[in-house]
């Protein structure tokens, strides 16, 4: 989730309440919950955003290979929740716009603690906008059955310009810089090594992580307005770590309006990666490198997303303090092919052999917004 975007600056967010259903399935995992946000404007130069975010985690667990897609047989479900708080403001004076937050994560074994702050700028006639932001994060990670109270600390820095074009176009360039330390790994998950002396053909041992990691992503977004109002939106994004990630992202997106109060949109994201220096779905033997991963969010791995939207809006007219409504559904089907990671529920072969993991999964989003 981006938690700094580029501010608008000259206008503050609407009054507004938004009431959302989510629901993610793939990989062995269901996340599901609801989600509150609201927005209120005090005068014309102050505004505060809260949201109330919660999922609902059901999933698995295998001895051998950790948690969810990673599990090879006999696996337990657990239940797992976690809930999220975040409080924002900004200010509005003149053509600038000053935004900060803070944001409160918590699950059983793990809390996340962010605040973040941005501030935005208009000029050249409100033709070009540049913003700056930084965010500040603090983890404490846990592991159920064990003392582990580990610390990671996040850092993110940005800067973004948005430039208006023609009256048609729209183009936006934004950099980032991350920097993380500290406890960086799952605690649950394992690496597999070859083991002639295990039943199966290999043994497991804990991962381990460098404790630094810095990441730096550049990205473009192009939007054109088409005469029968609707709107094309094209971007590209590039990242790289130093873990040895290079990613790169595209999607493409499509707004159209119709019979006044219906909009429906569609996208499509395509996004590849190649593998952190110190993954492996299989290591030769025990202890054979100094750092030894084998998630597969570090593994090498291309992805497809597909979806589509559609919002229906409305005015009450039996509730005046309401100036109007929308009924939002989104639907996206994702899937990920991985390239060095392999399914481990298959049985019976050679380690190393296992056919590629596959992942299919589908997020939906149902919600209904009212503005006042």
């Amino acid at each position: 989730m981006a938690l700094l975007g580029c501010a608008h600056a000259d206008v503050l967010p609407d009054d507004r309440a938004d009431m959302m259903f989510h629901r993610y399935d793939g990989g062995g995992i269901i996340v599901q919950g609801p989600s509150v946000l609201v927005q209120k404007k005090f005068g014309d130069h102050v505004a505060f955003t809260y949201n109330y975010y919660v999922d609902h985690i059901t999933g698995h667990v295998d001895t051998y290979a950790g948690a969810s897609t990673d599990a090879v047989s006999g696996a337990s479900t657990y239940h797992e929740e976690r809930t999220q708080n975040s409080l924002s403001v900004e200010l509005l004076h003149d053509k600038t716009t000053y935004s900060a937050g803070f944001i409160n994560s918590a699950e059983p074994d793990f809390h996340s603690k962010t605040a973040f702050g941005s501030v935005s700028e208009s000029m050249f006639g409100d033709l070009t906008t540049v913003s700056f932001g930084f965010t500040r994060g603090w983890d404490r990670v846990g592991e159920r059955g064990s003392t582990l109270n580990a610390a990671a600390d996040r850092r993110n820095f940005s800067v973004g310009l948005s430039q208006v074009l023609t009256r048609d176009s729209l183009l936006s360039f934004n950099f980032e810089t991350s920097e993380s330390e500290g406890f960086l790994n799952n605690p649950y998950r394992l690496v597999r090594y070859v083991d002639p002396t295990a039943t199966r053909g290999y043994s497991t041992q804990q991962e381990q992580y460098p404790h630094t990691r810095t990441g730096n992503a550049g990205s473009v977004e192009g939007k054109y307005f088409l005469p029968w109002h609707a709107a094309l939106d094209a971007s590209y994004r590039l990242y790289n770590d130093t873990w040895g990630i290079l990613a790169h992202t595209g999607e493409l997106a499509y707004t159209q309006p119709l019979f006044r109060s219906w909009t429906l949109d569609g996208h499509v994201r395509l996004y590849q990666q190649r593998h952190a220096t110190f993954y492996s779905d299989l290591f030769p033997y025990a202890d054979s490198q100094n750092f030894m991963a084998r998630d597969r969010e570090l593994a090498a791995f291309h992805s497809t997303t597909i979806g589509g939207g559609a919002t229906w809006e409305f005015h009450p007219t039996r509730l005046s303090w309401i100036q109007k409504g929308t009924v939002n559904a989104r639907l996206d089907r994702m899937k990920i092919k991985y390239s060095d990671y392999r399914d481990l529920s298959v049985m019976g072969v050679t380690p190393g052999t296992e056919p590629e993991y596959v992942l299919d999964a589908s997020v939906f989003q149902f919600f209904i917004s009212f503005w006042f």
